[in-house]
């Protein structure tokens, strides 16, 4: 069974177990609806950055919670089915994202935040308080907490890195049929040896992002 960052089947002991510790801890507050937020996206060199925000039952209790982890140590497979399960149990889910428009305009910061912040905006009920992975979002007045590694440690940011990571990925698969050529369905836009070949070969679509090194490299 492989143990590195390219996927697994089946969680290992390997890699941290995400756990409501960091829920139960806004919960002790009085705040009940607590979102997770996680985002994907922001190494590519096209499409967009993608947000999630979960909004996870205070008293969920399920089998496949013990299979949840950071969307990056698993394989497609095992996202695709616990996309489902969550969607199924959580309470709301939002997602947002920002354009490579965007993010050649305001850098990929700003519209990684942008991006959290449309997520956060699109759940209903809405949050009461936020728990991001690694950043904080001084636009939004709700008590929040960034944490490091928060996909890896907390479930409600480790399923919403799920669920941005298979919502861009059914995107990037869409948008490989608009713009064919760069192999985007395989690679999602990440700077792979095939697509930094066919952005040598073909050049800039319009889904590429200006502002990043190899894309830039190539319109000078």
């Amino acid at each position: 069974m492989a143990k590195g960052k390219k996927g697994i089947g089946r969680p290992t002991r390997n890699f941290p177990v995400p756990s409501f510790i960091e829920e139960r801890l806004f919960e002790a507050q009085g705040y009940f609806y607590i979102a997770g937020i996680d985002e994907v996206g922001r190494g590519s060199l096209a499409g967009p950055v993608v947000a999630a925000a979960v909004i996870l039952p205070s008293d969920l209790d399920a089998s496949w919670l013990n299979l949840v982890r950071d969307s990056k140590l698993l394989n497609s497979a095992r996202r695709e089915s616990l996309f489902h399960h969550i969607h199924e149990a959580a309470v709301t889910i939002g997602i947002g994202s920002a354009d490579c428009a965007t993010i050649d305009t305001q850098g990929i910061t700003k519209a990684t935040q942008l991006a959290m912040t449309l997520a956060i905006r699109r759940l209903s009920p809405p949050a009461e308080a936020l728990l991001i992975d690694f950043m904080l979002l001084p636009g939004i007045q709700l008590p929040q907490k960034g944490i490091v590694d928060g996909d890896s440690l907390c479930l409600s940011i480790a399923c919403a890195s799920i669920i941005a990571k298979v919502s861009r990925d059914h995107l990037m698969s869409a948008l490989d049929k608009v713009y064919p050529g760069y192999g985007l369905a395989k690679h999602k836009g990440y700077g792979t040896s095939q697509h930094l070949a066919c952005l040598s070969r073909q050049g800039p679509s319009p889904i590429h992002r200006r502002s990043f090194g190899p894309v830039k490299d190539l319109i000078k």
